[in-house]
């Protein structure tokens, strides 16, 4: 698959399936970046960590400015 797949792709989904990929993203890129700055923590940790703190999606449009 290309980029151009790839980008076609990702502009065919719906809002709330974009959203549940970026949100499952977040624990590894933190990891990843925690890890770089000599402080590593498991993904496992970060995952429990917003399990506690995310509360369901609002997906408000958001305001022009």
């Amino acid at each position: 698959m290309n980029w151009q797949e790839n980008i076609t792709r990702w502009r065919s989904l719906t809002p709330e399936e974009k959203l549940r990929i970026r949100r499952e993203a977040i624990p590894q890129k933190v990891a990843w970046s925690m890890a770089f700055e000599a402080e590593p923590v498991t993904e496992e940790r970060i995952r429990e960590g917003l399990a506690r703190n995310m509360r369901p999606a609002s997906l408000k449009p958001r305001k022009a400015s």
